[in-house]
């Protein structure tokens, strides 16, 4: 936001330097980014002095050329070489001496230098007013009034503006400062903070009246939620034209190009109080109806941009009584705005519904100094002061007269904010007492009515246009922000206490997790929880009455709470993909959301997402994808770490995978993994396997916390190996044999481990061969070979019996 110097002090009287003022601004909460200067004739006519041509000859060596003697107020006359067709001895003309400035149109720099012209010397140039950036004409040069003094300064002569512009940077929450005059009611306070009482000055409306009621608009505002206040006043006899310089000047200085007197007033005022406003060529305007309304989806309009819009059916517009004529708080139509052959106008000024004006603003992708204001949420109570004022600016620059009553269509007041401040609070949040007389001085300096005194607290009435100051820890803020963050102290002495806290707290476990991942390859990502209901449709087991919807959802896209963590990793799986990183391990610590009637949940979850080769392409290694066993591996790893050794596996019945496995304990389901559907990764585009686990991080959680970890000693005594080779039917799994294995032999068997697995030839139809080792260790003795051999012969008796295993 660009904040005039100049302007503001017509608001609040200051000798303070731009400087100065910069630093008591940044202080108030107003951060000023930088201060550039605005000069209204650019060089602001250095080095231009009034000159008088002495005399006036023929260039003897051009027709086009005359050479002059001109006084320019030093102790001798100078010569200038000048190529001008009005020319003339006796003249009063603007002479940029030697080494002065000239911008071209463009804005570029050339500078005056001695020189000959056609072998004659000319020291300086007689300048045309195109040539200053006084004017545009490049017909002869400037000539002067007779009684111009020589010698005199130009910048003197000419009406120079020289401007400093604060470039501030406006947080969303200060829509109370987003105009010269917010500005500098917030620097009112902080000078009275500082014992600098300073008045702030309004513009008067006084002698704001009705000439006559000859041109009546009747108003129907029928979407009164939208517009909660709308006002509207006729100017008839009006002649537009080009803007004062002062007007100019304003304007320009903040950025604005100007238009004509009557569209620079409302950019004015927008800037000068905040109040957006909005002139219609009263002709123009069918029925001498205005209606505020929605209209049909669909409905073509074109804007002042002469882009044609497609307008939805939430958009509010402002109607005659036949067509649209501009989209409420935003933009204008190119069919009702003002031009030169403007004689009356109806001026509207409004308060429109933010959230409505921000949605539309967003649909149109408009971005106008008028839906900055809306949307952030302006003065309901300056709508109609505003008005007089624009009224007032129009007929003194337009000529005309006020031609009908103002219309104020207010039917629900919109209310000044209630808080409680209670001193203690107070004194909690910002680690320091400040005297109340203080507190009560500030507050009154924001325009913060106190009601009521008592030795608890203050009963305050926050004025409506404060819409960021509901609460109390909003009051406390702008106590703060005027009393100053610098002047709160520091103490020398550092407090400290130490608590009691479990090692099972969800954070200390993320971070151990995530270091282990981060050690194995894994990168962790963090996604949006909001997402597109469309998701729901890859998964059956999603419910769309489940889904948490948002309100004023940014776009279709990004308008419900995820159910599941799946689809957005997919999403990163399938962006890094096509950009060439196709192995790829993420994790990421998130929450799914659901609605469950009257209940609403959230559920911590875990995911890893795994896709392509283990490990980077080497030339001393073998590019090993990552199947499903090594996932496992991973995900076993985790639980391990944990301190989860004991949990059972079951078939998954999550319907993304098209395989894998539910690892569980008791009731609980800790995780869920496998291979995600082909259909589903074709929906993302991703053509390669992708491997997704699902840890219920609520349920790990609880396991681990009741999960005891027992110390024992290393055994002093050696484990011994043996082998079988088992021939078995297809159906056979592996943890089958684990299971008989473990039965049979509980106390002395320590590890079995499938370490191959053979099928093809030589073996007969339906078959395969397993290889597995057994680890056998006595804690208290050492083995002997009788009962290792007890051992291995229960264990082939019941995989023959109960698998019907052979020994290879």
């Amino acid at each position: 936001m660009k904040i005039s110097y100049n302007w503001l002090k017509q608001f609040i009287k200051t000798d303070w330097t731009a400087e100065q003022t910069e630093e008591l601004l940044t202080d108030l909460g107003l951060e000023v980014e930088g201060i550039n200067a605005y000069e209204s004739v650019k060089g602001g006519l250095k080095g231009i002095v009034v000159g008088e041509v002495l005399t006036c000859i023929q260039h003897p060596n051009a027709d086009r050329l005359k050479i002059t003697t001109v006084n320019i107020g030093a102790e001798t006359p100078v010569q200038i070489v000048c190529g001008a067709p009005n020319v003339a001895a006796g003249q009063k003309v603007p002479v940029a001496t030697i080494g002065s400035t000239l911008y071209t149109e463009e804005g570029e720099a050339w500078t005056i230098k001695k020189g000959k012209i056609r072998g004659e010397e000319s020291h300086g140039m007689i300048c045309a007013e195109d040539e200053l950036g006084l004017g545009k004409s490049h017909d002869g040069i400037m000539v002067l009034a007779e009684d111009t003094v020589v010698g005199t300064l130009a910048s003197a002569l000419f009406n120079i503006e020289n401007d400093q512009v604060f470039e501030i940077g406006l947080t969303p929450n200060r829509a109370d400062a987003m105009s010269h005059y917010g500005t500098a009611r917030d620097l009112k306070a902080g000078f009275l903070q500082k014992d600098i009482n300073v008045e702030l000055i309004t513009p008067s409306v006084s002698a704001f009246h009705v000439d006559n009621r000859t041109l009546k608009i009747d108003v129907d505002v029928q979407n009164k939620e939208l517009a909660p206040r709308y006002c509207g006043v006729t100017i008839s006899g009006i002649k537009v034209s080009e803007s004062p310089d002062w007007l100019k000047h304003r304007l320009k200085s903040i950025g604005l190009t100007p238009k004509n007197n009557v569209v620079d007033v409302t950019n004015y005022v927008l800037h000068e109080l905040g109040q957006p406003l909005h002139a219609f060529d009263a002709a123009k305007i069918i029925g001498n109806k205005i209606e505020v309304k929605t209209v049909a989806a669909g409905t073509k309009f074109t804007t002042l941009d002469e882009v044609e819009r497609e307008l939805h059916e939430d958009d509010l517009m402002i109607c005659d009584a036949e067509k649209p004529m501009c989209i409420a708080g935003v933009f204008g139509g190119i069919a009702s705005g003002v031009t030169e052959h403007t004689t009356s106008i109806f001026l509207e000024s409004a308060y429109f519904n933010p959230i409505s004006i921000r949605k539309t603003a967003k649909r149109h992708a408009l971005n106008t100094d008028a839906s900055f204001r809306f949307e952030r949420g302006i003065d309901p109570n300056i709508t109609e002061y505003a008005l007089k004022r624009a009224a007032l600016l129009i007929i003194e620059l337009a000529g005309g007269e006020i031609t009908s009553d103002i219309i104020d269509a207010y039917p629900n007041k919109i209310e000044d904010f209630q808080v409680r401040l209670s001193f203690d609070n107070a004194e909690k949040l910002i680690g320091q007492e400040i005297p109340k007389e203080t507190i009560k001085r500030i507050l009154s300096s924001l325009d913060i009515k106190i009601n009521n005194v008592t030795e608890t607290g203050l009963g305050l009435t926050v004025p409506a246009y404060r819409n960021d100051v509901q609460r109390e820890a909003d009051i406390i803020e702008e106590i703060l922000r005027v009393y100053g963050y610098n002047n709160i102290g520091f103490t020398n002495k550092l407090n400290a206490s130490i608590s009691n806290s479990s090692k099972f707290e969800d954070h200390k476990l993320q971070n151990i997790i995530g270091n282990q991942l981060a050690s194995q390859g894994f990168y962790e990502m963090l996604a949006n929880s909001l997402t597109t209901p469309e998701y729901i449709k890859l998964d059956e087991q999603l419910k769309e009455e489940h889904n948490i919807v948002m309100l004023n959802p940014l776009s279709n896209d990004l308008s419900v709470m995820r159910q599941s963590l799946l689809f957005s990793g997919l999403e990163a799986l399938s962006y890094n993909i096509n950009r060439k990183r196709s192995n790829v391990k993420f994790f990421e610590f998130g929450k799914t959301y659901h609605n469950f009637g009257e209940n609403r949940e959230e559920h911590k979850h875990l995911t890893l997402l795994v896709t392509g080769n283990r490990t980077a392409e080497a030339w001393n290694g073998l590019n090993k994808p990552s199947d499903f066993f090594y996932f496992k591996g991973t995900i076993t790893s985790i639980l391990e770490r944990l301190g989860i050794s004991r949990f059972k596996e079951t078939p998954t019945k999550d319907a993304i995978f098209s395989e894998g496995l539910t690892l569980g304990l008791g009731k609980n389901k800790l995780v869920s993994f496998g291979l995600v559907k082909k259909n589903i990764l074709k929906h993302f585009g991703i053509n390669q396997e992708v491997l997704f686990a699902d840890f219920n991080w609520d349920n790990i959680i609880e396991v681990a916390k009741h999960n005891k970890i027992k110390f024992k000693e290393i055994p002093k005594y050696p484990e011994v190996r043996r082998d079988f080779a088992l021939l078995l039917d297809d159906a056979v799994s592996f943890e089958s044999i684990h299971t008989i294995a473990k039965q049979t032999e509980k106390q002395l068997l320590k590890a079995v481990n499938l370490f191959d697995v053979y099928q093809g030839k030589n073996l007969p139809k339906g078959k395969k061969s397993y290889a597995v080792s057994f680890t056998i260790q006595d804690e208290n003795k050492t083995l002997t070979d009788k009962q290792i051999d007890k051992i291995m012969n229960k264990l082939q008796a019941n995989f023959e019996k109960q698998l019907g295993a052979e020994l290879r």
